[in-house]
């Protein structure tokens, strides 16, 4: 019988109730949320259970929502079941304040480098990792790249025509 998106819902909400929310198939992929304090839960259950068996961790990243006070910071998580070929995407959300969620390294070994790369560009707190530092950008940076909180260009460069990227000059 092949794993569809409706039986993987079903055995999560029997499993987990009314917590999970935000439930949605776009492009066909299964997407779903949870309460931050719940997430090694849920991937415990998805790894372990035996009609589900997601016991790939495809991708783990991080969004910056700033216009969303308490749940500014989304870790996301794409799952594969390589058995029977399916993806499902997991969300969880943090705020940025106290961006603390629980690390998924004991369970899938691929989440070492994905939470160093998440904290070393958005800040989050990955709680429990064997050795939570930055990977890419310098250790004396005190600031999150990836993060919204930067305008998107210098203001007061006068190197740069604004009618050469179609800004102002013409009417």
């Amino acid at each position: 019988m092949a794993l569809t998106n409706e039986t993987i819902q079903q055995k999560l909400t029997e499993k987990f109730g009314e917590v999970l929310y935000n439930w949605g198939e776009p492009y066909g992929m299964l997407t779903f949320s949870g309460p931050k304090d719940l997430n090694l839960k849920v991937l415990q259950y998805l790894f372990d259970d035996d009609v589900l068996n997601f016991q790939f961790l495809t991708d783990l990243q991080a969004v910056h929502y700033p216009g969303s006070p308490g749940a500014e910071l989304a870790v996301v998580y794409h799952l594969h079941n390589l058995k029977d070929n399916v993806r499902i995407r997991f969300k969880v959300f943090t705020d940025i304040s106290k961006p603390d969620v629980f690390s998924a390294t004991a369970l899938y070994m691929s989440a070492n480098f994905m939470e160093r790369e998440t904290y070393d560009f958005y800040g989050v707190n990955f709680v429990g990792h064997p050795n939570l530092i930055r990977i890419l950008n310098v250790d004396e940076m005190d600031y999150f790249p990836m993060r919204k909180e930067f305008p998107l260009e210098d203001q007061t460069r006068i190197d740069k025509d604004d009618e050469m990227f179609g800004r102002g000059g013409r009417q």
